[in-house]
């Protein structure tokens, strides 16, 4: 699964004291994640209000606002 080095340098990144709570980590991380294409977005960028419709039109969703663009994303 994981090759020794990644393990050892996580363990050592990580400040454990035994090298199994690193893979206990390791473990929960792949359970989480083990179907990553539910964590997948496309994201887009709108900057006036009719790029803003033509993505909501599409099924994309607001989620944030930064230096006045319009932040939208929504699940691949």
């Amino acid at each position: 699964m994981f090759k020794l080095g990644f393990v050892e340098g996580l363990f050592q990144c990580a400040h454990h004291n035994d090298i199994k709570n690193t893979l206990v980590y390791i473990d929960l991380e792949h359970e989480i994640f083990q179907n990553i294409d539910e964590y997948q977005f496309t994201t887009k960028v709108a900057y006036i209000p009719d790029e803003a419709c033509k993505l909501r039109e599409v099924g994309f969703e607001k989620f944030d606002e930064f230096d006045g663009a319009h932040l939208y994303c929504r699940r691949k």
